[in-house]
């Protein structure tokens, strides 16, 4: 496979050497793995803190800023960052009103997050957190108990970060949190598997005659693998899945994500037939998000994320952002 790489073993720190070089609204500490953005800490403001294993990008990094995170802690590839990266980012960040951690379900993810709150809580700060757990695909994976978490993670960073902007105290911004993570659901799909830089080729085997359905983005298996199908079929398979389970009463955020390797010639297709499910299934769409947000590597395939929205989640969706991945109304 080729990779435009140096080696193996530097990728992550290039990459936040890079994103430093392009990014001065952010303070990057490739050393120790924390992405902070510069004005931090707001002062009487919720801080926002969260991280994951890199190869997911823009996601978490990509959402450092006004109105989403105020840290990032990115670990290895597809591996979770440490507790003390945790308790750097959450020491650099809190201003005295609180923190929160996001944390996405899965295993090292939640093990080393809830040893990070133990750490910050001795050192004097408050933290909460949110644990997202969106994806209806399977119950029980490779890297998780109970449900993965995926691209509902992009509407909680976004979502509670408007509030912690406006001034919520912690429990507020925690609950409005809670609440995206009980509207969301997701569907992932996989074309082809992804490839890590430490091995240098596919991390699975997909014949290129077949799809994975529910596929997670580190490529865990799915519910089942078909033959390749239209664009027309995978959604009505994708959104019915979810739709089966969210059951939505009020209108719906949707995020049609890329898994890393799919043109946005082909999401914006995808984007029209989800729509058309939609429509068909009586749901109504406030506004709609197409592009890579939560990858998976070079992974060919596509996410669809539904979130249940009343006016207030709304209204905080709207608010302005100002992040290197997601900027609006500023």
């Amino acid at each position: 496979m080729k990779m435009l790489i140096n080696v193996a073993e530097t990728v992550v720190g290039d990459a936040l050497r890079g994103m430093a070089a392009a990014h001065p609204e952010l303070v990057v500490d490739a050393e120790n793995r924390v992405i902070v953005r510069r004005d931090a800490p707001v002062a009487e403001k919720v801080a926002l803190v969260s991280g994951g294993g890199s190869g997911h990008e823009p996601l978490h990094g990509g959402f450092v800023g006004p109105g989403m995170l105020d840290a990032a802690c990115p670990g290895e590839v597809f591996t979770s960052p440490v507790p003390d990266q945790m308790v750097r980012a959450a020491a650099a960040v809190d201003s005295g009103s609180g923190v929160l951690f996001v944390v996405k379900n899965y295993t090292g993810d939640v093990l080393n997050f809830r040893m990070a709150v133990e750490l910050a809580e001795d050192e004097g700060v408050q933290v909460a957190s949110v644990l997202v757990d969106d994806d209806v695909a399977v119950t029980d994976s490779t890297f998780t108990a109970g449900r993965r978490g995926t691209g509902a993670t992009l509407f909680v960073e976004k979502i509670a970060g408007a509030a912690a902007e406006e001034g919520m105290p912690l429990d507020r911004v925690a609950a409005v949190a809670r609440q995206v993570v009980g509207s969301s659901r997701s569907f992932g799909v996989a074309l082809s598997a992804c490839s890590t830089p430490a091995k240098g080729g596919p991390t699975f085997e997909l014949p290129s005659c077949e799809l994975e359905l529910g596929v997670g983005i580190h490529g865990e298996p799915g519910r089942e693998r078909r033959a390749m199908m239209t664009s027309h079929e995978i959604a009505d398979f994708a959104v019915d899945a979810i739709l089966a389970d969210l059951r939505p009463q009020l209108p719906v955020l949707v995020l049609v994500n890329g898994m890393g390797a799919t043109p946005l010639l082909e999401l914006y297709g995808f984007n029209a037939e989800v729509r058309r499910v939609l429509d068909e299934r009586g749901v109504d769409v406030a506004r709609t998000l197409v592009g890579n947000y939560v990858t998976s590597l070079d992974m060919a395939g596509c996410s669809v994320t539904l979130c249940q929205v009343d006016g207030e989640l709304l209204r905080l969706w709207d608010a302005p952002v100002q992040t290197a991945a997601l900027r609006w109304g500023r």
